[in-house]
């Protein structure tokens, strides 16, 4: 199997094969075979197996393990640190105990910012749970007027990019600034700001128009499976139908299914309806988000992939002079916190009102600490504008290429 490394092509030359781990089968649980001499058949004690269940194959291979954990009650939080308390109070002893290995991002602002200096900053945000809080129904995630003015002059003095795991044109609807990149299905789909042409020269870019009929350049490295996730999300939407609160998105690159609002007796049976379409696709594969089952393509591209791509091709990819910060909720923002620990540049910020393992540096609480940090930034670079003979107010993302 042929997997290329560069940005031209992640997309695996040749269908995956239908192996457990695809279909997310814990290695603890695969079968083991001991090596050594065999019991004589005398020795055998005859156990009837049990009859076969209708979702055995979501039992078996972790799925509802995964999906009553994507979202876990507080006391569990607490637990999986070694620490479990029953009140509130005790919470947030514990989340103070956490947050000295993750400090606060706010408190720990000036100390960002003077290590930030004499150089560029760049700034990655997750959407929902990051800039919207967490809602029961994704329409209703909506963003504030005052984050929205927040991220605005955010981009006024850095570069700044949405990645999220939403449709882009979605995400950009939500967002409404045309100064931003954004990067929909988990970075599978890229455009950078109207009238700005870095993306040009990439292979995997393609000219196309935004809902205003500008001409935009975007990045798709899975442009091949647009047709099979589309057959894909179709098949869901019949499978589905029937099971109360379950709610389909297709994000373009990707086919969500939400069960946030599905009644836990029946999440054997969403789960089961997913399984058994992602068999039939050996090039797809699933993922666990926030009370959400995703349908990827099988290719070497996640949200790390995207914040490294968006450095390199704005120029920004020395880590001498360049401080990512990456701002995000959820399980799919580590594979970008993960990319900038690695790289022993920026900063990965989680936001979390509860302590979880993570590879982020920082953390926030909720969307309205996001905003206050946001709004810190901008001060701190408004002051080192100023103070280094520069007119405020006047035009400082000079960062666009």
């Amino acid at each position: 199997m042929d997997l290329t490394s560069n940005h031209t092509s992640p997309v695996l030359t040749e269908p995956a094969p239908m192996n457990k781990s695809r279909l997310g089968i814990h290695p603890a649980i695969l079968p083991y075979s001991q090596s050594g001499g065999s019991f004589p058949p005398s020795k055998y004690i005859t156990i009837p197996r049990k009859k076969s269940g209708k979702f055995d194959d979501v039992w078996s291979n972790g799925w509802l393990d995964a999906m009553k954990s994507s979202s876990p009650p507080r006391k569990k939080l607490i637990k999986d640190f070694d620490v479990e308390f029953p009140s509130d109070d005790d919470t947030d002893v514990a989340y103070s105990s956490w947050m000295l290995k993750y400090p606060s991002a706010l408190n720990s602002l000036e100390q960002i910012t003077s290590y930030a200096k004499n150089k560029k900053i760049a700034v990655f945000l997750d959407y929902d749970g990051t800039l919207s809080p967490i809602v029961d129904d994704p329409d209703c995630a909506v963003m504030s007027n005052a984050m929205r003015s927040a991220v605005r002059n955010v981009a006024k003095y850095f570069p700044t990019a949405i990645i999220s795991g939403r449709k882009r044109e979605k995400v950009s609807e939500l967002v409404g600034l045309t100064e931003l990149y954004y990067a929909g299905s988990h970075g599978m789909d890229i455009v950078g700001p109207v009238g700005q042409t870095v993306l040009n020269s990439h292979p995997n870019c393609i000219g196309s128009t935004d809902q205003q009929g500008k001409d935009v350049n975007l990045f798709q490295p899975a442009r091949e499976f647009l047709p099979m996730i589309d057959e894909v999300f179709g098949t869901l939407v019949e499978k589905t139908k029937g099971i109360k609160g379950a709610k389909l998105e297709n994000h373009k690159f990707c086919a969500a299914v939400h069960y946030r609002n599905v009644d836990e007796k029946n999440w054997p049976t969403i789960a089961q309806c997913v399984h058994d379409v992602l068999k039939d696709h050996p090039r797809l594969r699933l993922t666990h988000g926030r009370k959400v089952l995703e349908i990827r393509p099988v290719i070497d591209w996640n949200k790390g992939k995207a914040v490294e791509f968006l450095l390199e091709f704005l120029g920004l990819n020395s880590s001498e002079d360049v401080l990512p910060i990456f701002i995000g909720d959820d399980k799919t923002d580590e594979d970008a916190f993960k990319v900038l620990r690695e790289r022993n540049q920026g900063y990965g910020i989680l936001v979390s009102p509860m302590p979880k393992e993570t590879n982020a540096f920082y953390s926030l609480r909720d969307p309205s600490e996001v905003m206050e940090f946001l709004r810190g930034l901008v001060r701190s670079q408004k002051k080192k504008v100023v103070g280094g003979g520069g007119e405020e107010g006047g035009k400082t993302n000079d960062w666009i290429i």
